[in-house]
């Protein structure tokens, strides 16, 4: 039987996360480099990833490589899973973090039902939704070369429950329906991959409440006085969560939603 150390030793793993110069994406490429993986980091933000993958691999035993660009763009998203092919020529990891969110200043999003428009709602839907689905299906080759590989949706608690809307009002923050959709259908999205692509591959997902980043003093407070554990999420709250999915601590799991949320959806 393994000890713990080795079922969650990922060294000469392969990884990839979407999102990878964001809050959640690169505390996620962080733990998989300090338990040994090679990271592939994928963003919009050049700059971004860049800084993002440099912080990574500083004292951590896995490496760290940027990569920018579009997954909405087919040619992009392919390239990635070309260039780990032939980089590495497996994929052990792939999560799927880049998202838009409810913070968005897009028209047409944070905004009354009535105010919302199709074209934002389709918008989300490409990145929240159809993104993960064909980069999924470009790794599949590859995750099957691994032989153990393992999908990580990051979902939201906005996909299992409706927002409260009074913890909004007077600030700029909101949960647009298509948010709200579309990550909803991102755990189902898991589910149907769980049992599509056993035994080789794994895929759950995490569903995450609502991270601390500065948010207006009312909004905080009424979210801490809604959630049982009295706080808001840190980003280093999601570092067991994609560890123990990603890794073989988690080898008998698939098709899971891992809720991350302080107790908030168990009232």
């Amino acid at each position: 039987m393994k000890d713990l150390q080795q079922l969650m030793d990922l060294t000469g793993r392969v990884a990839l996360v979407t999102g990878g110069a964001g809050h959640i994406g690169s505390v996620a490429g962080e733990t998989l480099a300090e338990l040994g993986a090679s990271v592939i980091l994928v963003d919009l933000a050049e700059e971004g990833v860049t800084l993002a993958a440099e912080r990574i691999a500083v004292g951590r035993r896995g490496l760290a490589i940027p990569v920018a660009g579009d997954l909405a763009d087919e040619t992009t998203l392919r390239g990635v899973a070309d260039r780990i092919g032939r980089e590495f020529g497996r994929l052990d990891v792939l999560v799927n973090c880049a998202a838009l969110v409810g913070t968005s200043s897009l028209r047409g999003w944070v905004a009354p039902f009535g105010e919302q428009l199709p074209e934002t709602w389709r918008l989300a839907l490409e990145v929240n939704l159809t993104v993960p689905f064909a980069l999924t299906q470009a790794c599949l080759g590859l995750m099957r070369t691994a032989s153990r590989a393992s999908v990580v949706n990051v979902s939201s608690i906005y996909g299992m429950v409706g927002p409260v809307n009074q913890i909004y009002e007077g600030t700029p923050l909101g949960v647009p329906a298509a948010y709200a959709a579309s990550k909803g259908g991102l755990a189902q999205f898991t589910r149907w991959l769980a049992t599509a692509l056993a035994p080789e591959v794994r895929a759950n997902s995490i569903s995450l409440g609502g991270v601390w980043r500065g948010q207006p003093e009312a909004f905080v407070r009424r979210y801490k006085e809604r959630t049982p554990l009295g706080r808001m999420a840190r980003e280093q709250d999601i570092k067991g969560a994609i560890a123990y999915l990603a890794s073989d601590l988690s080898e008998y799991v698939t098709g899971h939603n891992l809720v991350v949320d302080g107790g908030w959806t168990a009232w």
